[in-house]
C-alpha cells in the first residue's frame, strides 16, 4: 500500500503565515512605520473577481493593514480607469495597490499593466518585476507564484535537481514558477519542462515529472495515467463548474484529485490549497512595499 500523501493544506499555512505578519506589521508600526495600506480596484460584477477581492479585504484586516475597495460598473471607460491609477501612483498613503483581472474587453489589460507604478505592483505583473525576477533581483513576485515558492519551501519540498513540469504558460503563474524553479534559490534548482497548449503529448512529459505544476485552467486536465508514483503535485486551477447544490457551482481544480492523490508524495487540495496562499502573498508583497518606501 502506498501511503497516504501529505496534504499541502493552503489554508492552514496561510493562517499561520498571517499571524507572523500581523506581528510584524504591528512591530513595523511600532518602529515608526505607517500602517500599510492596499488599495483594490474592481470592474464590473464578475462573481469570482468579488469573491477574490473580498478575501484580500478580510486579510489586510486579519494582518492589521488598511484596504480600499474602488468599485466601478462595468461600462467605465479605460481614460477613466488610466486616470485612477494615476492618483494611486501619486497617492503618498498607498502602498501598493492592484487592478482585479479580468477587465471588460473595451480595457486594455497591457495598457492598465503599464500604467501601474512597478514600486506598488504588489501583484508582480508589471514587465519591471517580471524583468527583475529573470535577473534574480529583488522584484515584486506575482502572488500566485509566490505562495506556490512558500508553500514548497513550508513543507520542506526537496526541488534541488527534480524535473518539474508546468502546464500552462500564463504570464501570471506558468511563466514565473518555471523560472522561480529554475534559478540557484532554495526552493529552486529544478530542470523545468514548460508545456503548453502545442505540446505533443503532454502526458508524457508529465510522467517523468518528479513536480507537476497545473496551470491550464481545465478542470481535472491532469488524470492518473499521467502521473508517476511519488511525484509531488501542485493544481493551481480554480474553475467554476455547474452544479446541483446551494451555490450553483463547484470549484474544480486542473487535477483529477481523487484518482491521483492516492500515487503521490504531496498534493495540494482544491479548494484550500494554492487559491488561499495567493491572497497571503499580496498581503506579504503589500508589506514589503510599505518598508521600501523607508528604504
Amino acid at each position: 500500500m502506498h501511503e497516504q500523501p501529505l496534504i499541502l493544506d493552503g489554508k492552514a499555512l496561510s493562517a499561520q503565515i498571517r499571524e507572523e505578519l500581523a506581528q510584524d506589521v504591528a512591530a513595523f508600526i511600532a518602529a515608526g512605520g505607517k500602517q500599510p495600506h492596499l488599495a483594490a480596484i474592481l470592474v464590473g460584477d464578475d462573481g469570482a473577481s468579488q469573491t477574490y477581492v473580498k478575501s484580500k479585504v478580510k486579510g489586510c484586516e486579519q494582518t492589521g493593514m488598511r484596504s480600499t475597495l474602488l468599485r466601478f460598473p462595468s461600462d467605465t471607460t479605460e481614460a477613466a480607469l488610466l486616470n485612477t491609477i494615476h492618483e494611486l501612483n501619486n497617492d503618498a498613503d498607498i502602498d501598493g495597490f492592484i487592478v482585479q483581472l479580468p477587465l471588460p474587453k473595451h480595457i486594455d489589460e497591457l495598457k492598465v499593466t503599464l500604467a501601474i507604478d512597478p514600486a506598488k505592483d504588489v501583484d508582480g505583473f508589471h514587465p519591471e518585476n517580471a524583468g527583475r525576477i529573470q535577473l534574480g533581483l529583488p522584484a515584486f513576485v506575482s502572488a500566485t507564484p509566490m505562495g506556490i515558492m512558500t508553500m514548497l519551501e513550508r513543507y520542506g519540498i526537496a526541488t534541488s535537481g527534480k524535473h518539474c513540469v508546468v502546464v500552462g504558460r500564463s504570464n501570471i503563474v506558468g511563466t514565473p514558477i518555471s523560472i522561480l524553479l529554475s534559478r540557484n534559490a532554495e526552493p529552486g534548482n529544478c530542470t523545468v519542462t514548460l508545456c503548453h497548449s502545442r505540446t505533443d503529448n503532454i502526458s508524457a512529459f508529465c510522467r517523468e515529472a518528479d513536480i507537476i505544476v497545473a496551470a491550464v485552467g481545465r478542470p481535472h486536465f491532469i488524470k492518473a495515467d499521467m502521473v508517476k508514483r511519488g511525484a509531488v503535485v501542485i493544481d493551481v486551477g480554480i474553475t467554476r463548474v455547474d452544479a446541483d447544490n446551494e451555490k450553483g457551482y463547484v470549484i474544480q481544480g486542473d487535477v483529477d484529485y481523487d484518482n491521483v492523490a492516492p500515487l503521490c508524495s504531496a498534493i495540494t487540495p482544491v479548494p484550500g490549497g494554492v487559491g488561499v496562499m495567493t491572497v497571503t502573498s499580496l498581503l506579504i508583497n503589500t508589506l514589503q512595499a510599505a518598508k521600501n518606501k523607508l528604504k
